[in-house]
């Protein structure tokens, strides 16, 4: 079993650890045996979304995503088709953002997206930054077991004011800003799209949300096959440390 894990403009978006997402999902590949190619991409390079199995675009500033948008937008129709055909995509922060209507930014000018999704940002006065802790919504449910978890945190650092239209949250906030600060929703589920503001990186603070991104993937390609179980007793018991310190304060 090869799963093929596309990196998109790793050198343009990189913020706070963002790369430790690819390093989580290869690594709980490895620890299965299951075979992992990753490919990275960016600027002008070829590649066709209906050949991977897992996307994942990280976060950046203003300037990189305005340098990066051209090239984004000529993939776009290439990359709607493989999301409609049940693509496994991950997005944060500025990744989030692009696949959405437009940026605007503090001057009021608007920085353009793929227009993929039913999402907008708006550039805030106040940067909604610090630890976060969310609620898994339905839509992002993380399968059954023993170290099935209702809960994500992270670390977000963002300006931008992201507003849903028909999408569904990825889950709910707990502690934290979230998508805007105001609604109380934090990311958004598509299909098999995921956004989220959460840095740190995400996956291997949540390495049961990095086992359903590989769980989908793998039905999408094979079929359904479980996951082979293995020992996160650690990275559980951390997890539950930050639920539970980021619930007092």
């Amino acid at each position: 079993m090869l799963l093929k894990i596309c990196h998109l403009y790793p050198d343009l978006l990189d913020l706070y650890g963002d790369r430790g997402n690819i390093i989580a999902l290869e690594r709980r590949c490895y620890w299965r045996g299951i075979d992992v190619e990753i490919t990275r991409i960016t600027l002008g390079e070829q590649l066709n979304f209906k050949d991977w199995d897992i996307v994942f675009m990280g976060g950046g500033s203003d300037r990189e995503q305005s340098i990066l948008f051209q090239d984004l937008h000529d993939r776009a129709e290439n990359l709607a088709a493989a999301i409609n055909d049940g693509l496994v995509m991950l997005n944060i922060c500025g990744g989030l953002q692009m696949m959405g209507k437009y940026y605007q930014t503090a001057d009021g000018s608007k920085i353009p997206g793929i227009e993929i999704l039913d999402l907008w940002t708006v550039a805030g006065a106040k940067r909604l930054i610090g630890n976060v802790c969310i609620e898994l919504g339905e839509a992002a449910d993380t399968g059954e077991g023993e170290f099935k978890l209702p809960t994500l945190v992270g670390f977000e650092n963002h300006s931008g004011q992201t507003f849903l239209g028909g999408l569904k949250p990825l889950g709910k906030v707990v502690k934290g800003f979230g998508n805007n600060g105001n609604d109380g929703m934090e990311g958004f589920v598509y299909k098999n799209v995921f956004g989220t503001y959460l840095h740190g990186p995400l996956l291997p603070k949540n390495p049961h949300f990095a086992d359903m991104l590989l769980a989908r993937a793998i039905e999408r390609r094979w079929g359904t096959v479980g996951l082979a179980k293995l020992d996160d007793s650690l990275e559980i018991e951390a997890h539950q440390y930050i639920v539970n310190r980021l619930k007092q304060t």
